[in-house]
């Protein structure tokens, strides 16, 4: 019974003595990783004195200026779609029974397609991985800003050619937005929070889609149509002055971040290399590239659809009012916009608590947020005149399509932090050309805007939705790549986890 005393004895202190080295060793650890953070805060000494100062997590701060950002972006893209309504010549319709709703009441129709816009995505990727995201991301939305306001002087002067060069023009501003802003999260959300934050600040697509709607069909009603697109314009220049001011490309640079703020992103962040060579032999080589630039564009080819459309469908079809259709147009999207937040709070808490890997949430998320919209638009078009049930079945396909931002949407980031920009410049790019392609392909099979064709589109949407998300499910993946700088020390990291 000694000797048993003596081995316990022992073995406990052999146990705490190995305690005391680990706790020797992380206390070693935190404080080099300490001094090397703070050799790398090239902050002037005014700025790290008055970060002890700020309570609010800066990270929080730049996700909400990413997420107001695509709220003007879409106000700035989608208002003229409600405006384009007060602008063009009402359909003349030789039978008015033919697939067509009553009219609510007397109200401009709608003819013609506002034209197309032109991204260019890819250079606004590459700037914002080797320059930063900070001034490429705010001057695209700056100038797309200006395109909004001077719209109607390129209408007065160009008529309908003035119209498509400044359309022309705010494409080709607005291209960078998306490399731009997930460069900035790349460098500003850990990857535990990726799911919660990075869902947030892309729901704000669907938040200007939602304040357009509603801005737009009330102020096209009381105001000239010039007023709806000048306050959007000046919107923007106010969100400039205010991410100028706030926003910073990396968390070293945020004269308001918290030393403590500051270490934790560092140790959750690798930090990026400043000469960065783009691999793009391996990039472009990529299957899993190839996969997610199916999934958007099955995904963009929808959407954008739904943006263009809705409220021509609402106008043709369903016959509202242009106050009604900015009201009805809304719920859908109000809808989507509570659905994706929902979405990245729930995926987050299966990463969290182990119930899902990261790659199987996102491949789930997709699935849903494809099959789903697509089934009830479909169903939608069957509903007919019956108005009510038509805006149930399209909100519920808004609705379900909100989980696709806690899936697919996330994925540059997940395969390379490193070039996230450069891979979203090339997915979101892509995805958008196939945007551009969808109006002119729903206009031609759509001549005569009755119910019988529209169902046809819906039947085509649902087939390309489960297509896309069924070759992204299978071939498709959130695992960081081999190309990206950061593998072989992520790799590093897991070996030594599992041992």
């Amino acid at each position: 019974m000694l000797n048993n005393h003596k081995l316990f004895v022992r073995k406990t202190l052999h146990k705490q003595s190995k305690q005391l080295k680990n706790k020797k060793k992380k206390c070693a650890f935190d404080y080099i990783h300490q001094m090397e953070t703070e050799d790398e805060d090239k902050r002037p000494v005014w700025a790290r004195n008055f970060s002890h100062g700020c309570l609010l997590p800066q990270r929080a701060v730049i996700t909400l200026m990413g997420f107001l950002a695509l709220i003007c972006a879409y106000i700035n893209r989608v208002s003229i779609s409600f405006v384009i309504t007060k602008l063009v010549v009402p359909m003349n319709r030789t039978d008015q029974n033919s697939g067509v709703c009553p009219p609510e009441v007397s109200d401009d129709g709608l003819g013609i397609n506002s034209g197309s816009t032109y991204k260019c995505h890819l250079p606004g990727g590459i700037l914002s991985d080797k320059f930063g995201a900070k001034w490429i991301l705010g001057i695209s939305l700056l100038l797309s800003g200006m395109c909004t306001a001077f719209t109607p002087v390129a209408i007065f002067y160009g008529a309908e050619w003035g119209l498509i060069a400044i359309r022309i023009l705010m494409g080709a501003a607005q291209g960078p937005i998306f490399p731009a802003l997930t460069t900035l999260l790349s460098h500003w959300v850990p990857a535990k929070e990726r799911v919660s934050l990075g869902t947030f600040c892309y729901s704000g697509i669907t938040a200007g889609i939602v304040i357009s709607n509603i801005c737009s069909g009330q102020m096209l009603h009381y105001f000239d149509w010039t007023i709806t697109l000048i306050t959007f314009g000046f919107t923007t220049g106010v969100w400039f002055i205010f991410f100028i001011l706030l926003g910073t490309s990396t968390p070293y640079e945020h004269p308001c971040i918290s030393p403590m703020e500051i270490s934790f992103l560092a140790k959750q962040i690798p930090k990026k290399s400043d000469n960065i060579l783009i691999p793009w032999r391996q990039i472009l080589l990529s299957k899993a590239l190839f996969a997610a630039i199916i999934g958007q564009i099955g995904h963009d080819c929808s959407y954008y659809a739904m943006i263009s459309y809705l409220p021509k469908y609402m106008a043709n079809v369903l016959q509202f009012s242009i106050r009604t259709n900015g009201i009805v147009s809304t719920f859908p999207f109000v809808a989507m916009w509570g659905s994706s937040l929902i979405s990245g709070l729930m995926a987050d808490w299966l990463i969290r608590t182990g119930k899902m890997s990261i790659n199987s949430e996102r491949k789930l998320f997709t699935f849903i947020g494809a099959l789903f919209p697509g089934s009830f638009m479909v169903a939608a078009s069957y509903a007919e005149c019956n108005k009510g049930l038509v805006v149930v079945f399209i909100t519920l396909a808004l609705f379900t399509m909100g989980p696709y931002y806690a899936g697919q949407k996330l994925t540059p980031m997940d395969m390379s932090p490193s070039y996230s920009g450069t891979l979203m410049a090339i997915i979101n790019g892509i995805g958008a050309v196939a945007g551009l392609i969808s109006p002119p392909i729903i206009g031609a099979m759509t001549p005569n805007a009755t119910l019988y064709e529209w169902r046809w589109v819906f039947w085509l949407g649902l087939v390309i939705l489960v297509l896309s998300a069924v070759f992204f499910c299978l071939w498709g993946t959130t695992e960081m790549q081999p190309y990206d700088p950061n593998f072989s020390a992520q790799n590093a990291a897991v070996n030594t986890m599992s041992m």
